[in-house]
């Protein structure tokens, strides 16, 4: 019988809370397993396929809270404002949770699941590009853009890159005014 109170939502809970302490590295069912104060085989009740699964599960997991901690920000935004918000949730998101972050899967694998997980991801960057006018193969450069951006600062934040004295969230004002102005100007972008 399973132990009360543990579930598959709350082994992913054990698994990125080992995460955020350790990082991905330290993820293994006997750690996700002491830290829910069961044997290692309690683990299989809930998530069978061992630690691959819970690993897709974890990913799955952060590339949804991601994806709802940017839909939140940009909620009630457009265009410009939009972009604002959406850099500085992705920076935050990334400098709140540095290794759970650095273990979000940049590339989905064929799962089904995480595959959804990233397209929902993807689709809050179109929602923010449509204040441009920014459709089909442009959207998807601009979107390419805009994650790249959005990425290369966090990534680049939480490894502690940026060691010159100068404030980083005004480092993240003016590479957002870059952008934008660069969106304002995209090819088939419409005025404000």
């Amino acid at each position: 019988m399973a132990r009360a109170g543990l579930s598959p939502t709350a082994v992913v809970d054990h698994a990125l809370d080992l995460i955020d302490a350790q990082g991905a590295e330290a993820l293994t069912l006997a750690a996700v397993a002491a830290r829910a104060g069961v044997a290692t085989p309690s683990l299989y009740k809930h998530v069978a396929g061992g630690l691959p699964e819970l690993r897709r599960l974890v990913a799955v997991r952060t590339v949804d809270d991601l994806t709802d901690h940017l839909a939140a920000a940009v909620l009630g935004h457009s265009r410009d404002g939009a972009v604002a918000a959406l850099l500085a949730a992705y920076a935050e998101y990334a400098t709140r949770f540095p290794r759970r972050y650095a273990a979000l899967p940049q590339a989905p694998d064929p799962d089904p699941e995480l595959t959804a997980a990233g397209e929902r991801l993807v689709n809050v960057l179109f929602a923010v590009l449509r204040g441009y006018g920014l459709e089909g193969s442009e959207a998807v450069h601009a979107a390419r853009t805009l994650r790249a951006t959005a990425h290369g600062f966090a990534s680049l934040t939480t490894a502690g890159a940026f060691q010159l004295a100068e404030d980083t969230d005004l480092t993240l004002e003016r590479l957002t005014r870059v952008l934008v102005d660069g969106l304002a100007g995209w090819p088939g972008a419409r005025g404000a």
